[in-house]
């Protein structure tokens, strides 16, 4: 039986050395790159992740903007992902704040969608949310 390929969905809204150096994490580990442009983001993600019965959709005029980096993990074990971690903060970049492992339901999401909803579930548990509602009162 064929070893499952470890792919990893990125999205960077720019071009940086933290970019080769994170790369290079990649390769070295043996996980595939599938790089996400930005007029790729209203794409659903299991069509960016290569899964069968998933097809390229017509993207509006309108493509929304991300400025953050994004990680997708497809066909990642618990300890693929610490070992990726690991070796991030060896190689001393900043930690990638917005990232999910991808399952069957988020891949019928919109990368957009995705990036979204680990947004707002990034901020709900770092407490930025929870300060905003506090800044209201």
């Amino acid at each position: 039986m064929a070893a499952v390929m470890r792919t990893v969905l990125y999205y960077t809204p720019e071009q940086s050395p933290k970019v080769s150096i994170l790369k290079g994490i990649f390769v070295r580990l043996g996980i595939r790159i599938k790089n996400v442009a930005p007029d790729q983001v209203m794409q659903q993600v299991g069509y960016l992740a290569g899964l069968p019965g998933f097809e390229e959709s017509e993207s509006g005029d309108r493509l929304p903007t991300i400025d953050e980096e994004v990680l997708v993990l497809k066909n990642f074990t618990g300890q693929d992902i610490d070992v990726l971690l690991q070796n991030i903060r060896k190689a001393g970049l900043p930690k990638i704040a917005l990232k999910a492992v991808l399952t069957e339901s988020n891949s019928k999401w919109t990368f957009y969608q995705l990036y979204q909803e680990i947004k707002q579930e990034h901020e709900m548990m770092s407490g930025k949310a929870q300060a905003k509602e506090e800044n209201r009162e």
